[in-house]
């Protein structure tokens, strides 16, 4: 008999509210113009361009809020990350 694997309990997602702002990715001495596409309480998507390498860790400052937050890489896609 064929063993079953248990489902992983679903995280139910936190809303997401859409954004069109300017942020800026600071990793040590470098700093990289970025598009905060989509926030939550516990993460964003961000638009980076396709020729930028962002490391898995930055600090994201958003612009219009004159707010600073620490971010670590969730997940790629083309130009956009997801971060928390």
């Amino acid at each position: 008999m064929a063993s079953v694997k248990a489902k992983e309990p679903e995280v139910p997602r936190k809303p997401r509210r859409k954004v069109l702002e300017i942020g800026l990715i600071r990793f040590g001495e470098h700093a990289v113009t970025c598009v905060l596409r989509n926030c939550s309480e516990t993460g964003a998507a961000l638009d980076v361009g396709v020729k930028h390498i962002i490391p898995d860790h930055f600090t994201l400052i958003v612009v219009h809020e004159n707010k600073i937050v620490s971010c670590q890489v969730i997940w790629r896609k083309g130009a956009r990350i997801g971060v928390s």
